[in-house]
């Protein structure tokens, strides 16, 4: 349970009823199933304490999502892997089961905490995701000699366009911060745990 409440429907504004109503449909279709604890919109309830901050947030989220430049399957990763790193329990959740909903296996799954080993991933999303790890750290430790390898698999549209994505994963900390746990998204299948790799692991 989260640290606060949630805003109810009854007493949010117009333009957060509206966001109540798209909301479990959008999980939905990303997820391919029902949340099995709650209605799995709590960050949305708790972001609407302030409706204007809850409103442009979406238009971020939504402006970062809709990006074309990246292949799902990257995006999904370096969001997972990002979220795994806050371990923000609400995101890894979601996002394990927005994964295995886009054709990840579970072995892959298991797999992302020691991807660098893991022949289940290409060179060129083992770079993405040591760009990841390295966006995701505070500080940053994105090297010069990491983003020339990260170059030499993505251009400059990509690379905007994944690092944006890492900055809105960042949003995660948001969800952490009060609490938010698991809407069961994962119930009864793999589902990644929170991990923190030691900078030593990061390619350079």
């Amino acid at each position: 349970m989260a640290r606060i409440d949630g805003v109810p429907r009854s007493g949010a504004s117009p333009a957060v009823k509206l966001a109540y109503r798209f909301g479990p449909r959008m999980m939905r279709k990303l997820t391919g199933r029902d949340p099995q604890a709650g209605n799995g919109i709590e960050p949305m309830e708790i972001w609407a304490h302030q409706p204007k901050m809850m409103i442009g947030m979406g238009m971020f989220n939504q402006a970062v999502r809709n990006g074309k430049a990246v292949d799902e399957r990257i995006k999904n990763l370096v969001e997972l892997k990002g979220a795994q790193m806050i371990g923000c329990e609400f995101c890894v959740d979601l996002g394990s089961q927005v994964c295995r909903n886009s054709g990840f296996s579970d072995s892959e799954l298991l797999a992302l905490s020691r991807y660098q080993s893991s022949d289940l991933f290409t060179d060129r999303e083992k770079a993405a995701l040591d760009y990841a790890v390295a966006v995701m750290r505070t500080p940053v430790e994105v090297t010069d000699e990491l983003f020339a390898r990260v170059r030499s698999y993505f251009d400059d549209r990509q690379l905007v366009e994944i690092t944006a994505l890492l900055t809105l994963v960042n949003l995660d900390r948001f969800n952490a911060a009060f609490g938010i746990g698991s809407a069961g998204f994962s119930d009864g299948m793999v589902c990644v745990r929170p991990d923190r790799p030691e900078p030593a692991t990061i390619a350079k």
